[in-house]
C-alpha cells in the first residue's frame, strides 16, 4: 500500500512493489492517494510481465549498440545500420521483444531488398541476428528466435573484376600524382601507394592506413595491425609482407604513421580519380583480391590463407580467387608447349 506523508509544497507518496520503488509530491491529499494507487496498479502489472514484454527492439538495438558495438572496430558501421533500421521502420521498432516475430522480420527484408542488394540484406542479417543472440543469451531479454523459418536472399555471383595494369593502373597512378620511388607528399599520392601496397599485399585498405613505425618491421618483413575482430581474438593480424609490399613500403618507413590519409578521404579520393577517367565498377577493395590472385601462382593455398588472414579456402577460391578459366588455360598451355621442343 502506498505510504502518503505531509511534505512542504503538499503530501509525498512513495511505493514499492517487488523491490521497485517510486514517489511523487502532489499538492493535496486525494491526489497523491490516487497516483499512489494508480502507481502501485502499474508496477504490479509491470512486474508480472517478462523482459521480452517489457524491453522494446528499439532498446535492444541501442543496448547492443552502446554496449556491445563500441568496443569493435567496426562500431561506427554497426551504429549506422542499428540507428537506420530504428529510424526507417519505426513500426517494428516499437513493438516489444516478445511481439516481434519471423513475420516481422520477412515484412523487413522485403522492404530492404527494393532498395539494396541481397549482400547488403545479408549484412544487416547478421547484425540483427547478434542482436537477437545477445538478448537471449546474456542479457535474458528473450526466448524465442525470430530468425527460425526465414528465408534469406541468395548472394550474387562474386566479384569478378580483376586490375588492368596498363588500362587502369598506370592511368589512376598519374591521375593521382603518383612518382615511382620518391616518398608521396600529397594525400592523392599516399593513396596511390596504398593502392599499390593493397595489389602487393592483401591487405584491407584499413590496415595500410594503421602501418607504422610500431606495426611494421621492415627488417622481418611482418605487420601487425588491428583488426575488425580483434575484441573477441585479443591478438593483432600477423602479416607477412612480399618482397614488392615491402620495396612499395621503403619510401615512407622512417615515418611514424606510414599514411596520413584517412580512410573516408582515402574512399573519396581514389573514386575521384577512377571516375574522372570514366573506367567503370573498379572498386579500392579490388586490390586486395588481385593481389590473392597474383600470389597463388607463387604460394601454396595455405601460405595464402596466413597472409590473407582468410581462413575459409572456400571464400578464399569463390570470391578472391579472380583468375578466368581462359587465364589458367594459357597459363598451363606454356609449359607443355616449352617441353615440347626439340633439344640443342
Amino acid at each position: 500500500m502506498a505510504s502518503i506523508r505531509p511534505h512542504k509544497n503538499g503530501y509525498r507518496v512513495e511505493v514499492c512493489v517487488r523491490g521497485q520503488r517510486d514517489s511523487q509530491v502532489l499538492r493535496t491529499h486525494r491526489e497523491a492517494k490516487a497516483w499512489g494507487s494508480a502507481r502501485e496498479t502499474e508496477l504490479l502489472e509491470r512486474a508480472a510481465k517478462t523482459p521480452a514484454e517489457l524491453h522494446t527492439i528499439r532498446e535492444a538495438f541501442e543496448k547492443y549498440r552502446d554496449e556491445v558495438s563500441c568496443h569493435k572496430e567496426g562500431a561506427r558501421h554497426e551504429a549506422l545500420r542499428l540507428n537506420a533500421f530504428v529510424r526507417d521502420f519505426p513500426r517494428l521498432a516499437a513493438l516489444t521483444l516478445a511481439e516481434f516475430d519471423t513475420p516481422h522480420l520477412a515484412e523487413w527484408r522485403d522492404a530492404r531488398l527494393e532498395k539494396v542488394q541481397p549482400a547488403s540484406v545479408n549484412r544487416d542479417v547478421n547484425l540483427i541476428r547478434n542482436v537477437f543472440t545477445k538478448a537471449r543469451k546474456e542479457w535474458k531479454w528473450m526466448e524465442h528466435k525470430p530468425f527460425d523459418g526465414l528465408d534469406l536472399p541468395p548472394d550474387g555471383p562474386p566479384r569478378d573484376r580483376r586490375i588492368h595494369p596498363w588500362k587502369e593502373v598506370r592511368p589512376i597512378l598519374r591521375a593521382l600524382g603518383y612518382v615511382s620511388g620518391q616518398e608521396p607528399r600529397t594525400k592523392q599520392q599516399e593513396v596511390a601507394l596504398a593502392w599499390l601496397v593493397g595489389m602487393r599485399s592483401c591487405m584491407r585498405a584499413a590496415e595500410i592506413l594503421r602501418l607504422g613505425s610500431d606495426t611494421l618491421s621492415m627488417k622481418t618483413g611482418v605487420a601487425r595491425v588491428k583488426h575488425k575482430m580483434q575484441y573477441v581474438t585479443k591478438r593483432p593480424r600477423v602479416i607477412p609482407l612480399p618482397r614488392r609490399a615491402l620495396r612499395l613500403l621503403r619510401v615512407v618507413q622512417h615515418r611514424e604513421q606510414c599514411f596520413t590519409v584517412d580512410s573516408a578521404s582515402l574512399d573519396t579520393l581514389f573514386r575521384r580519380a577512377r571516375d574522372s577517367l570514366m573506367i567503370q565498377n573498379l572498386h579500392f577493395h579490388d586490390s586486395r583480391a588481385e593481389a590473392l590472385t597474383r600470389l597463388a601462382r607463387e604460394v601454396d593455398v595455405l601460405t595464402l590463407s596466413k597472409i590473407s588472414g582468410i581462413r575459409d579456402v572456400k571464400l578464399l577460391l569463390e570470391t578472391y580467387y579472380r583468375e578466368t578459366p581462359e587465364q589458367i588455360a594459357a597459363r598451363i598451355a606454356k609449359p607443355a608447349a616449352a617441353s615440347r621442343r626439340p633439344a640443342q
